[in-house]
């Protein structure tokens, strides 16, 4: 047994009321929403008493409630007549509500069709060879014979959720206190269906100042609230908001929970939630940009890194093998050269070592950002002096300054 409502104008109201009755509802269109109502009888009564039950639920005058047999049955009775009917007789309705095709329409036209009742009169087998598919479909919906599974509606996956404070919160103890409350409301919706997070947005309508926004990305997927918690407290420690909370908007982005294999004989790491806290921590003392895995940038420009997050860190270079290894000096020390007139270097001066350049190779010039106020260009050249072997040197073109990079191996 199927239920249908029609009425103008108010999708989401249908919903609401179909979604009283039966969790197993479909969208027919933006007036029209059918549902199932198997099993209503031990709660309602019969057809007639649980169509009554959904016309008194809807409180709409203009609505109309039929049920049938079938979905289609149901949602052709409800837009062709009024009030609420129950296994109601087609014969008696316009054919237009069978929503043919424009070929149909005027073939049915030429015919004299009009109504369900006479194209149903119609053989079979006529209307199979005249109309083909299409015919044969209309007229077993004509003749409400037409079974067919509901086209459920699915309800977005979104986990939120919003506090509108009667009292302004200017403490972090009594906020803390709050989000741990919506976490777990959150949290436990994300259980039921199955699902973890790895993301945190949360915004705070302030008194009198502009919103306050945090998003937190998590290394894992995970559903532990004290973990989360935590995070926001180390975060809000270093970010806290400039005015008194007002409303609070929180969502968590769902994802796949985290599987894990562990081997028998491979050591255990830590957890990543707990590694996690421990990073957040690091994070305030010494900097957000000072912490996470090195990147390498598309540049020519030495030793030219971003900190990324660990998770999304990536190598973006092949590892080498040298056969020739330079070892850097960190950071690398200035020094004095004396060059020819053509810039070869003669002779060089540093707190690595000093004398005169016995052999070079070189120079290897390279520039770059030249759009930016950060514009470089530099000089390398390979050179061999006694009291340092062989070793690499630089020119800051711009500065016109010299500096030892490293030594040969």
């Amino acid at each position: 047994m199927f239920a249908c409502i029609h009425a103008p104008g108010n999708l989401p109201l249908l919903v609401e009321c179909a979604g009283h009755f039966s969790p197993l509802i479909e969208e027919t269109s933006p007036d029209t929403v059918v549902f199932d109502v198997r099993g209503l009888q031990r709660i309602h009564g019969d057809p007639e008493q649980i169509a009554d039950a959904i016309r008194r639920r809807i409180g709409i005058k203009e609505a109309a409630v039929a049920i049938a047999r079938n979905p289609d049955a149901a949602v052709h009775a409800a837009r062709g007549f009024h009030g609420v009917t129950v296994n109601a007789c087609l014969d008696s309705l316009p054919l237009h509500l069978l929503r043919g095709s424009p070929d149909f329409a005027r073939n049915m036209d030429a015919w004299g069709i009009r109504t369900f009742g006479e194209l149903a009169a119609l053989p079979p087998l006529g209307i199979a060879a005249r109309l083909g598919d299409e015919g044969v479909y209309l007229q077993r919906l004509a003749t409400g014979t037409v079974q067919r599974q509901l086209r459920l509606r699915v309800d977005p996956m979104e986990f939120r959720d919003k506090r509108e404070l009667e009292d302004s919160i200017d403490l972090l103890e009594p906020l803390l206190l709050l989000l741990s409350q919506m976490l777990g409301d959150v949290c436990e919706r994300l259980r039921y269906h199955g699902r973890a997070t790895n993301q945190i947005r949360l915004r705070m309508k302030l008194e009198r100042a502009e919103d306050h926004t945090l998003v937190l990305n998590l290394p894992v997927p995970t559903l532990n609230t004290r973990v989360m918690l935590k995070l926001l407290q180390l975060e809000m420690n270093e970010h806290a908001p400039s005015a008194p909370v007002e409303k609070i908007f929180l969502e968590l982005e769902p994802a796949d929970p985290r599987t894990t294999q562990h081997g028998l004989f491979l050591p255990s790491g830590p957890e990543p939630e707990k590694l996690e806290i421990t990073l957040a921590r690091i994070r305030l003392l010494v900097g957000a940009e000072n912490v996470g895995a090195p990147e390498l940038l598309d540049t020519h420009r030495p030793d030219a890194v971003r900190m990324t997050a660990l998770a999304q860190a990536k190598n973006s270079y092949p590892p080498l093998r040298p056969a020739f290894a330079l070892r850097r000096f960190r950071p690398a020390p200035s020094a004095q050269v004396w060059c020819e007139d053509r810039g070869k270097p003669l002779r060089i001066a540093s707190s690595v070592g000093s004398g005169a350049i016995l052999a070079c190779a070189g120079p290897w010039s390279s520039s770059g950002d030249w759009w930016t106020n950060a514009a470089w260009s530099r000089q390398e050249w390979d050179v061999e002096v006694q009291a340092i072997g062989v070793a690499r040197i630089s020119q800051d073109v711009a500065r016109r300054r010299w500096f030892v990079e490293g030594s040969y191996d």
